[in-house]
C-alpha cells in the first residue's frame, strides 16, 4: 500500500479470494514485484500497483521481467515528485520513468485512462497485452482518477474478452523458452514453471534455451526483438480516444485527468470558432 494507490491494495485483499484469487502483500516493493513475476511464470495472471518511489523501487524486477518476456501488470497511480514527493496530491511525475526507467534497449507498453470506465477498461487490456506479447505492461493512472467516483456501466467480462498466454505444443525435452523462431507473431511460447518443461527464466543475455550468451549475434538478435516484437504491432497497441478531430485545426494531446480540463477548453475554444479538437 502507498499513497495514491493503496486502495488497489485494499479492494484486491478483499476480492480476489470472492473469484479464486489470491493477495499477498510482501514487504516492500521490490519483493512485491519479484513475486509477481514468480506468480506469472508458475501461470497465473499477476499485478501489483505502487506509487513514486515504489515505482523506483520496482525498476530493477521491472527490467528483469523485460529481459524475461514476463506476463505481468504494474499499475503505477502518479503523484508529484522527486522523491516522496506530494503524496496525496495529482501529478503525472511517472511518465519518463515508465517509459526509460530500466536500462535501456528495450520497449514497453504504457496504458492510461481519463475515467473510472476507462481503468476497468485499460486494466482488462493490460492484461491481455502482457500475455499477448509476453512483456510487463504498465497501467500509468493519476490520482484523481484513481480516487474518483462516478457513474460506471458494468462490464461482465467473458471467456472471449480474456486472452490467455499460448503454450508451447513441443515435447517438453525440446522446449526452449525464448524460440520465437518459426512463430508468425515473433512471441516464444511460455510453459508453466514447475510443470513438464524444465526451462530456466534468465535476466542476463541469454539464447533461446534461457543460457546466458555472450555472442554479439545473439545479443543483436534479442536485444532487436524487445523493440520490435512492439513497434510491428503499433497498430494493434496504440489506443487513442477522439474529440470533435473530424474538423479540427488545432489538437490538445493529453492523458489521464486533465482530459478533462482540455475537453472544456476545446468547447470554450469552439464557441470563439476556433476548430480545437482533443
Amino acid at each position: 500500500p502507498i499513497t495514491p494507490s493503496t486502495e488497489v491494495a485494499e479492494l484486491l485483499s478483499e476480492e480476489l479470494p470472492h473469484v479464486g484469487g489470491r493477495f499477498i502483500q510482501m514487504e516492500d516493493e521490490i519483493s512485491s514485484l519479484c513475486a509477481v513475476c514468480a506468480a506469472s511464470v508458475a501461470g497465473d495472471k499477476a499485478m501489483t500497483a505502487t506509487s513514486g518511489p515504489g515505482f523506483s523501487l520496482m525498476q530493477e524486477a521491472l527490467g528483469y521481467a523485460i529481459m524475461g518476456e514476463i506476463p505481468c501488470v504494474v499499475t503505477s497511480v502518479q503523484r508529484g515528485g522527486p522523491s516522496t514527493g506530494l503524496p496525496t496530491k495529482v501529478a503525472q511525475g511517472d511518465v519518463n520513468q515508465a517509459r526509460w526507467g530500466v536500462h535501456g534497449d528495450h520497449a514497453i507498453i504504457v496504458l492510461t485512462a481519463s475515467s473510472v470506465q476507462d481503468v476497468f477498461a485499460m486494466t482488462v487490456e493490460g492484461f491481455n497485452m502482457a500475455e499477448t506479447y509476453r512483456t510487463p505492461v504498465i497501467l500509468l493512472f493519476d490520482e484523481v482518477v484513481g480516487h474518483m467516483r462516478e457513474t460506471y456501466v458494468k462490464w461482465e467480462v467473458g471467456p472471449e474478452d480474456v486472452v490467455e498466454r499460448k503454450s508451447p505444443v513441443c515435447a517438453p525435452a525440446d522446449y526452449k523458452p525464448y524460440d520465437f523462431s518459426g512463430q508468425s507473431d515473433d512471441i516464444a511460447p511460455l510453459a508453466v514453471y514447475g510443470g513438464p518443461c524444465v526451462f530456466r527464466i534468465n535476466g542476463s543475455t541469454h539464447d533461446e534455451s534461457g543460457a546466458p550468451s555472450i555472442d554479439p549475434a545473439n545479443a543483436d538478435k534479442f536485444i532487436r526483438h524487445y523493440t520490435d516484437k512492439f513497434t510491428k504491432n503499433l497498430d494493434d497497441i496504440t489506443i487513442v480516444n477522439q474529440f470533435a478531430m473530424e474538423d479540427a485545426e488545432y489538437a490538445i494531446i493529453t492523458f489521464g485527468c486533465s482530459t478533462r480540463s482540455a475537453k472544456a477548453a476545446m468547447k470554450a475554444a469552439r464557441a470563439q470558432g476556433k476548430k480545437v479538437g482533443v
